[in-house]
Order: structure tokens, then C-alpha cells, then sequence
């Protein structure tokens, strides 16, 4: 079996490209996966080729043929933008690696106020520590992220949406401006993943995803990818490097393992997740629904515009009401684990607060939030389970 890129005579679908990038069958003695290398030392055949560092692999920190067939596989997913992926043993990792390539002492860098609270936490601690400035600013800003620019700006983190509160960035329009200014774009790319959101074919210098979530798609392993077009790779590929950023065998085999179901499932997360959300925003306890596929969100123009879809991750405001209320809906639920994370086979849910960390914006939604995965269960029974659980809701307000 060749590989089905090299003799098709038109470009492969998105789905296609998930199931066949990264395989040779014949490399793989035939085996459809490609082996799990468990291996650090590598070995050359002479004297020459040691000294020379020749060989296609030189070590397993710098790379396996498990991880060049995830790589490859990634490449393919993030598109023709896209000059290489690095991986790393998780998200945050992924963003610090990301942030320590692309930074010295005495840089600025803007961050949108809706970003991952860990991205949050290295800026204002360990770049702090080194020298870098960091700016937050509201995610809603579009074109008039202009006036927080510094001539020391290198570097503009966006999220889109943000994992809690889900604004949705104007993206293009932001790239647009720190490019004008010589300052790359990194985008947190984890709530659409590049299947949804192709961030680097619009104007994104690097893609991070916390491959922890939809990639491994399990709940089962901790991974982060970084995908970077021609002008951030180099630099990105020496800090990897230099760092010593790299995955186990196992981990990186799962992520290859979920990527080939990523479509599927992704779609499933999206199609489960706009029922439910548009189901909550009928009930009398909800105030809002915080889904930039919804037609009534703010976010939603711009996510019409730049995304092919949406997944399983969004947020409820709840009418105003006691902690007690809240507590007895979530400790009714029996079909929504409580847990900090999403992206796997099952459903979550947590209560989240934005006021104590935000910056740049005010965080009043005008009464409790939830935040919510829909998993891959029946639709019909979580929102059974829901109904009993506002039954406890309503019954302690």
C-alpha cells in the first residue's frame, strides 16, 4: 500500500488526512499503526556516522518514528500554513515552551484577559521573574488592541473562545495589527482544535492545543502540541531543543490513536453540545447561554466567520441564586462527573468564577456560572439528569 497522498489526484479531505497521515504500511512491516518505540540511545553504524551525527534518528528525546508519524499526522491537520509540530507532556507545557521561545528579558507581550488561568500564572510569575511585561486586554477588542502596543511587544496570546467565559476573539483582525508591528500571534487553539479552526490560515504564528482534551480524547493521558508556520518554526524548534521538551512513547501513541477518531467524535461533542446548550437557554433557571454558536451570543458573527464548527464545551449564567442551590444541582447530577478538565468520552460539569483574575474586563454575568462537556452519552439522558438535578436547584433557592 502506498501512501494515499502520493497518487491522489485531488486534495484529500480533512477526515481523510486524519485517518492516513503519518502511516507507511510498509515501513510498518504492514501493521496499519506504526510500532510504540520505547528507545533513548540510538546506534550508528560506524565511527563516521557517529561523529557526524548522521542518521535519520539521533536520539529519543529529539525524536521516534512514534512521533514522527504523530507529527506528521498534525501537520496534515493544521494545514498547508503550518512548518512544523513540536509535542511537549502537556498543555501548559506546550504554552511555556511556546512563551520561553519567543521571549527575552525586557519584552511585552499581550495577553487576552479570557486565557487559560495557567497562561495567566506564567506570565505573571516565571516570565515576571525573567524580565517580561505582560498586558492583558479585553478579548473583545478587535482593531483597538492598537493602543496596547509597546515598541518592546514581541508576542500577542489570543484564546478563542476562552475555556471559561467564551468571548470570541476577533483573531484576523488582531494578527493583522501585530503584524504591522512585528509581534507573532499565539493562539490557544484547544476548543475547536484545527479540525474546527484552521488559527494559522488566519494569520496565527503558533497553534498550541492542549492535546490532553479532544486529540487523546479519552481522559486517559496529559500532551500538548505546538504547531508554528515558516517564520516562528525556527525558533520553536530550538527552544524544544534546548529545553528538552518531549513526550513518552505511550502518551504520543494515544494522541495518534485519538487524532484518527477525532472527526467523528468531534462531531458528535458539537451536534450533543448545541442541543443541550440550546435546551438550557428554554429553562426558567438560566439567565445565558455562553455558546458562540448560538445565534443570540456575541461571539457568534465572528464564530460564523472563522470556525467550520464548535464542540462540546460551553457555559451556562444561572438565575441568581444561593451557593446552597448550586451545590444541590451539582451533587444531584449523576450522569456529569466534577472535574477540571473536558475533551474526553464523558460529561463534566464545574462552577466557575471570573472576577477574582480578570484584569483588563469586569466579570459580572448577574449570578452563579456553570461551565459544561457534553460527552458522548444520550442526549435524551442528560438532560433527564439535568432536569433532576434543577429540581434540587429550585427546591433550595
Amino acid at each position: 500500500m502506498s501512501k494515499p497522498d502520493e497518487r491522489a489526484d485531488r486534495p484529500l479531505g480533512v477526515e481523510t488526512r486524519l485517518v492516513t497521515s503519518g502511516r507507511d504500511t510498509i515501513a510498518q512491516k504492514g501493521f496499519v499503526n506504526p510500532p510504540v518505540v520505547h528507545g533513548s540511545t540510538v546506534l550508528y553504524p560506524s565511527a563516521e556516522d557517529l561523529l557526524a551525527h548522521r542518521g535519520e534518528y539521533t536520539y529519543g528525546r529529539t525524536g521516534t518514528p512514534t512521533t514522527r508519524a504523530l507529527q506528521d499526522a498534525l501537520i496534515a491537520l493544521e494545514g498547508p500554513q503550518c512548518a512544523g509540530v513540536g509535542i511537549a507532556p502537556s498543555g501548559v507545557s506546550a504554552i511555556s515552551t511556546t512563551l520561553l521561545a519567543v521571549l527575552k528579558s525586557g519584552d511585552h507581550i499581550l495577553v487576552c484577559d479570557n486565557a487559560y488561568r495557567p497562561t495567566r500564572n506564567f506570565c505573571n510569575d516565571m516570565l515576571k521573574r525573567y524580565g517580561v511585561e505582560t498586558t492583558y486586554f479585553d478579548p473583545m477588542i478587535g482593531k483597538g488592541i492598537a493602543e496596547f502596543f509597546q515598541p518592546s511587544t514581541r508576542a500577542v496570546i489570543v484564546e478563542a473562545p476562552g475555556s471559561q467565559s467564551f468571548e470570541m476573539p476577533d483573531i484576523p483582525a488582531i494578527a493583522a495589527i501585530a503584524h504591522e508591528r512585528g509581534a507573532l500571534v499565539i493562539d490557544d487553539n484547544t476548543w475547536a482544535t484545527a479540525l474546527y479552526h484552521r488559527s494559522l490560515d488566519q494569520g496565527v504564528d503558533i497553534s498550541i492545543q492542549a492535546a490532553t482534551k479532544y486529540i487523546g480524547g479519552h481522559s486517559d493521558i496529559m500532551f500538548g502540541t505546538i504547531a508554528a508556520n515558516e517564520k516562528a518554526w525556527p525558533q520553536l524548534a530550538q527552544a524544544i531543543r534546548l529545553l528538552g521538551v518531549c513526550a513518552g512513547p505511550d502518551d504520543v501513541f494515544l494522541a495518534l490513536r485519538g487524532l484518527r477518531t477525532l472527526s467523528v467524535r468531534l462531531a458528535h461533542h458539537q451536534r450533543s453540545a448545541l442541543e443541550m446548550a440550546q435546551w438550557l437557554a428554554q429553562r426558567p433557571e438560566i439567565l445565558r447561554v455562553l455558546h458562540p454558536g448560538l445565534e443570540t451570543d456575541p461571539g457568534h458573527a465572528i464564530w460564523k466567520r472563522d470556525f467550520t464548527g464548535s464542540s462540546g464545551l460551553f457555559g451556562v449564567v444561572l438565575k441568581p441564586a444561593p451557593e446552597r442551590a448550586v451545590h444541590a444541582l451539582l451533587n444531584t447530577l449523576t450522569l456529569f462527573g466534577m472535574g477540571y478538565s473536558w475533551g474526553g468520552f464523558e460529561s463534566l460539569v464545574i462552577p466557575f468564577d471570573c472576577s477574582g483574575y480578570r484584569t483588563a474586563t469586569k466579570w459580572a454575568p448577574g449570578g452563579p456560572t456553570l461551565r459544561f462537556h457534553i460527552g458522548l452519552e444520550s442526549v435524551d439522558d442528560l438532560k433527564a439528569d439535568l432536569a433532576t438535578g434543577f429540581a434540587a436547584f429550585n427546591a433550595a433557592c
